[in-house]
């Protein structure tokens, strides 16, 4: 009996040692699906304060992971020349880019398209602005000047503030005095005008309009004397994803994008100065590609 007892009890210890074993093989597989996952990137060019940008697109990625079934993440890029290469790796699969970087990401990857833009971004501008102890009024006072664009792949801080330059007869290289800066950023070339490490400098009418709304910057050192033509300009586009993310990838970030709303997510849009998105595609930024390409920005 008790011979029988023992062999009982060990047959149900192997038993239980069994399911444990396969619980365990069970977790690791299921942990190994999540870990497998792929997760879908999201960026944006660095042009704003980098903590607003990582609050407000963090919760984009939050957003997009429900309205998709996703599993979204944003990443941060040190420049624009970055988002680009990381776009075109295919590391990135949704780029807030500008007209610019817009265009140079496109050419690297033909397959890729512009889905959705403010409606400010059909007819934007840059605003150019000086320090108010100068006697600078027009473009033609900017000669002898100090003068910062903002990042040299800005579409709104450099290459269409450069054409009108251009355009009024200016050259940057020649005309400022020494030669002109980068600031990396809108918020910074503000900042250096305004603390008088520059004479004048240019940016985009958004981020100027914020920064003013919000007391960022003190106007009585520092305000708007020219605001340039319109021009199409930023705008978010979306790589081959499809094939990586399942059918039908594309159309649900695009839905996604466009049902987004001030009203709904404030702390969102808050960074994009917009009550919403509206549709766009590549062709709108062709004019951009000719201006770059007659700076000598494009090949």
């Amino acid at each position: 009996m008790k011979k029988l007892i023992t062999i009982s009890f060990t047959l149900l210890l192997l038993i239980l040692l069994s399911a444990c074993s396969g619980n365990e093989e069970a977790e690791k597989n299921t942990q190994g699906t999540e870990d497998n996952e792929e997760i879908f990137k999201i960026g944006a060019i660095p042009d704003q304060n980098a903590a607003d940008m990582n609050r407000s697109l963090s919760k984009l990625a939050d957003y997009l992971t429900e309205k998709t079934d996703l599993k979204v993440e944003y990443v941060p890029s040190v420049d624009y020349a970055a988002l680009v290469t990381a776009f075109e790796r295919g590391e990135i699969q949704l780029a807030w880019f500008g007209g610019l970087t817009g265009v140079q990401a496109r050419n690297v990857v033909p397959e890729a398209e512009a889905i959705a833009q403010r409606p400010i971004d059909e007819e934007f501008h840059s605003v150019f602005i000086a320090g108010t102890n100068t006697n600078i009024k027009s473009l033609e006072d900017l000669k002898g000047q100090s003068f910062t664009f903002g990042s040299e792949s800005s579409t709104s801080g450099h290459l269409m503030p450069r054409y009108f330059l251009e355009e009024a007869g200016i050259n940057p290289e020649k005309d400022f005095d020494g030669q002109p800066n980068y600031s990396g950023s809108h918020d910074k070339t503000y900042k250096l005008v305004e603390s008088g490490s520059m004479k004048a400098g240019v940016l985009n009418i958004s981020v100027w309009d914020a920064a003013v709304a919000e007391k960022k910057v003190d106007t009585s050192k520092v305000n708007v004397f020219y605001t340039t033509p319109s021009y199409y300009d930023y705008h978010w586009t979306i790589n081959k994803v499809d094939d990586k993310f399942g059918e039908g990838t594309k159309q649900k970030v695009t839905d996604a994008l466009l049902s987004l709303n001030s009203a709904d997510q404030p702390e969102i849009m808050e960074l994009f100065q917009s009550e919403n998105f509206i549709p766009t595609k590549n062709s709108n930024y062709e004019a951009i590609e000719q201006v770059a390409k007659e700076v000598g920005i494009i090949k």
